[in-house]
């Protein structure tokens, strides 16, 4: 019996985009732009953030592989028979292929399909695995592989009016997920069941919000005494103690695009150990919303921040970097690696880019006020300034509870 390879599912109507046409169309032809002047026949992208950024289509991997080509003609997305007709309904401008598990790999079977003729294909360097670029050679034959990686994440790093519009959401939805985190800390209560509040007020916040969107990814890190020691610790059964360090980390996802809002709180009272410090971490976290600001560079950022931990004396309990990009990213997927608060990164701050500022400290235990300390608040970059969008309070004022 002969199967077919590629398949088309032509499933149902198309959905509500995440954005609007001209929002999409825009994308679409900054990047053909890109491939004309460079000279780029096609471009094969691979990763979760690309192909939703250029098509709105999130897709769930499970060991299979996925893709999004794109000519000066055509915009086709290339999905798994798994998935049914889901990926046709969400790419609302081009067209889908489906590959099916019938013959081993093909998937590069519609790669070369989609890619017949073209002789300089741009694929991510940072994203295509050694394996699949072996794979992808062979299917295509004489072609030149060029990196289409670093193009495309600079594209991301600016914001439109309409992605900066969703972002803010975000960002009111992860403070509405940081209310129900708050109250439902007590002591005896274990970290999950904190965290699944949080949870389930941003999806239905979400849901009420975006009544078209899927539903997918939102979670919480919640993390008590010990476990704040790393700032993506999964969430536990350990239940929280009077005097607990406790980290609150909601984070909505809406079509892919990623809000955070992140809090230091204590259960019921700190000692005077914890609140030093605590209150040198929001030191730096203020300091540093006020150095974000249009021409800025994220170096020189990273090394003023520097100077206050080390004027306190603690410089060497900071974990990581102090912020940043916004957009479609994920715990488990994308990075805007050149929009990062630290001191490797000269990037210069732009109108419309979106970077949290996030300082640690992660004392270690056994040490006077041991346990990890972040604050966390995303920020707007304006023409004249910023706009901080994050509205949940910070610091010993507002957040011990319980």
């Amino acid at each position: 019996m002969q199967l077919p390879s590629l398949i088309e599912i032509p499933n149902g109507e198309k959905v509500t985009p995440t954005f609007s046409d001209t929002e999409m169309q825009g994308r679409l032809a900054r990047l053909r732009q890109h491939m004309a002047e460079q000279q780029v026949d096609a471009v094969v992208l691979t990763s979760y953030h690309n192909i939703n950024y250029f098509s709105d289509f999130v897709y769930c991997r499970f060991g299979r592989d996925y893709g999004l080509v794109v000519t000066q003609e055509g915009f086709t997305t290339v999905s798994a028979n798994i998935d049914g007709g889901q990926p046709y309904r969400r790419n609302r401008l081009g067209d889908n292929i489906v590959y099916t598990d019938w013959q081993k790999d093909n998937f590069f079977k519609a790669i070369m399909r989609l890619c017949e003729g073209k002789r300089r294909i741009g694929v991510e360097f940072d994203h295509l695995t050694l394996a699949n670029r072996d794979k992808l050679e062979s299917a295509l034959g004489e072609v030149e592989l060029v990196d289409i990686g670093v193009p495309t994440m600079q594209m991301r790093m600016i914001k439109s009016a309409e992605e900066i519009a969703l972002i803010r959401q975000g960002a009111r939805i992860a403070d509405v997920g940081g209310v129900a985190v708050r109250d439902a800390i007590a002591a005896g209560v274990p970290e999950y069941e904190v965290a699944l509040a949080g949870q389930s007020a941003m999806v239905r916040e979400i849901a009420k919000t975006y009544p078209q969107s899927e539903l997918m990814d939102t979670w919480v890190w919640f993390q008590s005494g010990i476990n704040t020691d790393g700032a993506h610790n999964p969430v536990t059964s350990r239940r929280v103690r009077p005097g607990d360090i406790l980290s609150l980390n909601t984070f909505p996802m809406i079509s892919g695009y990623y809000t955070a809002l992140e809090r230091t709180l204590f259960c019921e009272h700190a000692s005077d150990a914890h609140l030093r410090l605590w209150e040198i971490n929001c030191e730096v976290h203020e300091r540093g919303q006020q150095l974000i600001r249009p021409g800025a560079r994220c170096s020189d950022i990273a090394h003023e921040l520097n100077e206050i931990f080390a004027r306190h004396d603690v410089l060497k309990y900071r974990t990581f970097g102090y912020g940043h990009s916004f957009g479609t990213l994920s715990h488990y997927y994308g990075r805007e690696a050149g929009l990062e608060l630290r001191e490797d990164i000269d990037t210069v701050l732009e109108p419309n880019m979106v970077v949290s500022m996030e300082p640690m400290l992660m004392i270690p235990e056994g040490q006077p006020g041991a346990g990890g300390y972040r604050e966390h608040d995303i920020l707007v970059v304006k023409e004249d300034g910023v706009d901080n969008i994050t509205g949940f309070p910070y610091g010993p004022a507002h957040n011990i509870v319980g």
